[in-house]
């Protein structure tokens, strides 16, 4: 049984009618030897979540961690630089470890409902995320560039609230499967001959 954290905002955190947070509940109702462990509040920054990230995300000893943030701090009431918002997720990363680590992009919004958010700054924050995974060497999972291709992108992300911004049930839907076949592509590259050998020169030189 492998351990993983999802660790964000209110996107990770929304029970949208469930008895648990959906994403979790979804994620454990798909893959039956992972435990999955809840660690979204609302209305978090990554200024904020740096301040309970050994409690909720370390202590734990996670196998595994999903890292999504950038709807908070890409908004112009909870504004964190960008620059800020990339070290914060790099920071993030780098004490996980990044093959332990799953980077989402945040998702794109319904710009109508969202007067403090837009998808042309979601998108630098997508990017930027992009851009950690690619300097840490962690894994990554493009979400806003799913939802945002899909030409019923808006109807996607109707959920309880319908505003814009906090998705129901077939957006919850997408992100569990993106999830779940990132999470079973590194279990494949996990049992590859070259991982193992990696894995023994490790151990015992």
């Amino acid at each position: 049984m492998l351990d993983v954290v999802c660790f964000g905002d209110s996107i990770t955190a929304r029970k949208e009618g469930y008895p648990s947070p959906i994403l979790t509940h979804k994620l454990t109702s798909k893959l039956k030897n992972y435990r999955f462990i809840n660690a979204g509040i609302s209305g978090n920054t990554t200024a904020q979540a740096m301040e309970r990230f050994e409690k909720d995300v370390l202590a734990k000893k996670p196998d595994i961690v999903t890292i999504l943030f950038g709807a908070n701090d890409s908004s112009l009431h909870k504004f964190v630089e960008l620059d800020t918002f990339k070290q914060n997720i790099k920071e993030f990363t780098k004490r996980i470890g990044p093959e332990k680590t799953i980077l989402i992009t945040p998702a794109p919004v319904d710009e109508a409902l969202q007067p403090n958010r837009s998808n042309e700054r979601l998108k630098q924050y997508a990017q930027a995320v992009k851009e950690v995974a690619a300097e840490t060497g962690s894994h990554t999972i493009d979400f806003f560039s799913v939802l945002y291709s899909k030409p019923n992108y808006k109807e996607l992300l109707i959920g309880e609230k319908n505003d814009g911004l906090h998705f129901g049930k077939a957006g919850y839907e997408i992100l569990s499967d993106l999830i779940v076949q990132k999470l079973e592509e590194m279990n494949e590259s996990n049992q590859s001959p070259g991982f193992l050998r990696r894995l023994f020169r490790k151990l015992f030189n």
